[in-house]
């Protein structure tokens, strides 16, 4: 027959709790205070403690948890080790059944994850990925202005159908009091909805069987006029191709650095924002080569632009200040606002816009040239097919692309187009 521990009192066990080791206190058969040991040399803070019961359940020794010194008192941990050796007579398991409880507890708070705690999560997690500010503070915005006043505070595994539609439908201009559509707003919203539940359900928020409320194909497409129907997609304003010589001839006598610039995004058909934020040490005007950093790029991966003898003799005509980095910084050497260039194009009535130029660079590839669309569409910093042959194309066609630059720069320059009788004026001409 064991030995019978002594009953200890409290101030026994408190003295034992600053003792590492398994102290057996007594009044219940295999109750132990299990005192942890400090790291040598830790002499400043006092041991770890916690109830432990030692049982046999099944044949095999099980020590339970019953809380931690001094939170739960000697006392409570008689109690609780009673009621567990009860439970253990009755053929129960107390470790089983906490266990299933603790699970049990944990799937209702993760079902009462509200949607607003859904969509900060989500944040939390993929923001970091989203390169652009504009873009993470549009996520926030239009989830405050538009879908937490509707959804915040409901469960995720509560919001339904007419849930969604009651925040999209003023977006799609359907309702009283509902002036016009803003559908561009509505679609991201609904986009970002979607994505939100979905996380929540693989978070273990809802359970199966469930749909998404917020999916387009198959549901919501058939409660909402699909949006390029009210707003149709109105594309950038470019020049024809033919009419583009004439406005460089033009843009040359444009006198600002907003005009250097414009002339600079043309002749590399680069986007806007990273020409604004191009820098000297990016530029490598011996092996004419604009690297463009991965940071800075919408494909989120570093674009080299071969430059061609237009490009950098542009370059070089630009002066250089020594306390400003950028190549094009405005008066106060800070980046060019993403307004100036566009100013230039309306001071010179011409109907296109900075962008449009990309348009019209591609278009003058495809129907004036031979190189390839491979070629023309890695010139625009453009992902080519699909991830699979990504991996495997792993050059840019830097030379190729320096020889349509070249091929660009020279039609940009033709004399005879630019005073050529039958060229649409740059003031008419619309893509």
């Amino acid at each position: 027959m064991p030995k019978k521990a002594k009953e200890l009192g409290p101030l026994e066990v408190r003295a034992r709790a600053k003792v590492p080791g398994m102290h057996a206190v007594g009044g219940v058969a295999g109750l132990h205070l299990a005192v942890s040991r400090l790291p040598d040399g830790e002499t400043d803070r006092a041991p770890a403690a916690s109830w432990v019961l030692r049982v046999m359940i099944g044949g095999k020794r099980h020590d339970l948890g019953l809380g931690g010194f001094p939170d739960v008192p000697l006392a409570d941990a008689r109690r609780k080790a009673r009621e567990d050796r009860e439970a253990i007579a009755k053929g129960q398991n107390p470790a089983e059944d906490r266990r299933k409880a603790k699970a049990a507890l944990l799937a209702e708070a993760g079902r009462l994850m509200t949607f607003k705690q859904a969509a900060e999560l989500y944040i939390a997690a993929h923001e970091k990925g989203w390169r652009n500010p504009k873009h993470r503070a549009a996520w926030r915005h239009t989830l405050e202005t538009f879908a937490y006043p509707a959804l915040g505070q409901l469960a995720c595994a509560d919001i339904s159908t007419p849930h969604i539609l009651a925040v999209l439908r003023p977006l799609w201009g359907i309702g009283d009091g509902v002036a016009k559509p803003r559908v561009e707003t509505g679609k991201r919203l609904r986009q970002r909805i979607e994505v939100i539940l979905d996380s929540a359900k693989a978070a273990g928020a809802i359970k199966s069987p469930w749909e998404n409320p917020a999916r387009w194909g198959g549901h919501l497409d058939q409660l909402l006029a699909k949006p390029r129907k009210l707003a149709p997609v109105i594309h950038h304003k470019a020049l024809p191709i033919d009419a583009a010589p004439a406005f460089m001839a033009q843009l040359e006598t444009v006198e600002g650095m907003g005009a250097r610039a414009l002339a600079f995004a043309i002749y590399t058909a680069a986007r806007s924002g990273e020409v604004r934020g191009a820098t000297w040490a990016e530029i490598d005007l011996d092996a004419k080569v604009w690297t463009v950093p991965r940071t800075r790029t919408k494909q989120g991966r570093e674009h080299r632009v071969p430059l061609s003898p237009a490009a950098v003799e542009l370059l070089n005509n630009i002066p250089r200040e020594a306390d400003c980095p950028l190549v094009f910084p405005s008066a106060g050497g800070k980046p060019l606002s993403d307004m100036a260039l566009s100013a230039v194009c309306r001071r010179m009535k011409a109907a296109a816009v900075p962008h449009g130029f990309r348009s019209t660079f591609r278009d003058w590839c495809g129907e004036r040239t031979a190189f390839a669309r491979e070629v023309a569409e890695a010139a625009l910093g453009h992902s080519v097919g699909n991830e699979v042959e990504a991996a495997y194309r792993r050059g840019d066609a830097l030379e190729k692309r320096r020889k349509l630059m070249e091929a660009w720069a020279g039609f940009l320059s033709r004399p005879a187009a630019a005073k050529a009788g039958n060229v649409t004026p740059i003031r008419e001409a619309v893509a």
